[in-house]
């Protein structure tokens, strides 16, 4: 009796180990399976040069893991990061400099460090029909050119200030405008017979205006700093955007709208 009760006692246990055993493997693999499972929404404040590749990158995002969204903001990098450090609900901040990306990053809102993703230049945009024969940087400062650039504060307008410094030409735009696709959309008005603006800006724009490389381009190079915000509240798919973005997928979609590695 005592051996049969010992060994009922024994079997008891076993069963008892194996079901507590089952219990924590199955514990185990629902937060595992749950954690890897992407969701919710994202606001991404990004350069205004970024318009076109970071909108398709949203929807193959959005492609890819279903049942999340990506909400999108452009507009000039100091004017982004302006509203990031005043509160605005941003997840991911995409800025076209540095410069701006440091102001939200001293203001302890970048979580973790920023990472680098792209580059770009800037060329002359004209009318199809080049009204004023613009056929180089220089030629941006002949009496009567109505030029159009980016205010110094926004990272197209600060490249340019660099290279009126470096070649020695002194602009007299007839405006500075906050974002670069407002001086783009200036030259397809034909409100103004040039303007300065990215590579990509060009290429996006089409026959709608006429590209004019110059080779004091290549004296300001704008670096694309990407970063999650420090007061987002979905920090795990701000960080999987940024994963697609600075990834192959996301540097192919880059490459094509004519923007440079970084």
């Amino acid at each position: 009796m005592r051996n049969t009760g010992t060994k009922a006692m024994g079997l008891l246990v076993a069963v008892a180990l194996a079901a507590g055993m089952a219990g924590c493997a199955s514990n185990a693999a629902g937060p595992t399976a749950t954690g890897n499972q992407l969701g919710g929404t994202i606001t991404v404040f990004a350069a205004a040069s970024l318009k076109a590749p970071f909108t398709q990158l949203a929807q193959d995002f959005e492609a890819k893991n279903p049942g999340t969204k990506v909400n999108l903001s452009f507009a000039g990098s100091s004017d982004l990061a302006t509203q990031i450090t005043q509160g605005a609900p941003a997840d991911v901040f995409a800025s076209a400099d540095a410069k701006n990306m440091t102001k939200v990053s001293d203001a302890k809102l970048v979580d973790g460090t920023a990472t680098n993703f792209a580059t770009n230049i800037l060329e002359i945009a004209v009318p199809p029909s080049n009204p004023a024969s613009i056929s180089s940087f220089a030629d941006l400062s002949k009496p009567g050119v109505k030029v159009v650039i980016c205010a110094s504060q926004v990272p197209c307008g600060a490249a340019a200030e660099t290279i009126e410094k470096a070649s020695g030409t002194t602009l007299s735009p007839v405006s500075e405008e906050s974002s670069v696709s407002d001086v783009l959309g200036k030259v397809v008005s034909q409100e103004a017979d040039a303007g300065l603006v990215y590579v990509t800006d060009i290429k996006g724009a089409g026959s709608k205006v006429k590209g004019i490389p110059f080779p004091e381009s290549g004296k300001a190079v704008n670096t694309y700093p990407i970063a999650t915000v420090g007061t987002s509240k979905n920090k795990d798919l701000a960080r999987a955007f940024i994963a697609m973005v600075t990834g192959s997928a996301g540097q192919k979609v880059l490459g094509d709208a004519g923007f440079g590695p970084s």
